[in-house]
């Protein structure tokens, strides 16, 4: 099942990343910072990926959401229903291979309690 890649499952429009960013948690680790909040339409969930300049240049950035889409589609199946969320890529992170971002993030989300019971460590 591809959920990540699908239209509906991602966050695009501008009100939604605002009203996540003004209204939602936040917790962070060295390498992401995750924006989220309950959405009762967002079934199983809905990413939103926010990668700066300061990070690198168009390359880097489009490689690390490409990346980051990926994992989370991966993962899918472990995180909980009903949330919109909002990872932000940071500097470090761009130094980093796919296996280290994956712990990273499941880290950033363990911490923000969005994974499933079973699935946490």
């Amino acid at each position: 099942m591809n959920l990540v890649v699908q239209r509906k499952l991602r966050l695009r429009n501008r009100a939604d990343f605002n009203r996540i960013y003004r209204y939602g948690k936040s917790f962070a680790n060295g390498q992401f910072v995750v924006y989220w909040s309950r959405q009762p339409v967002a079934e199983p969930f809905r990413l939103g990926v926010s990668a700066s300049k300061k990070i690198g240049n168009a390359v880097v950035r489009n490689r690390m959401r490409r990346v980051i889409k990926e994992i989370i589609r991966l993962n899918g199946a472990k995180i909980v229903p009903n949330i919109d969320f909002i990872l932000i890529v940071r500097k470090p992170a761009v130094e980093m291979e796919t296996k280290q971002l994956e712990k990273s993030i499941m880290h950033v989300l363990r911490k923000a309690g969005l994974l499933k019971k079973e699935a946490r460590f």
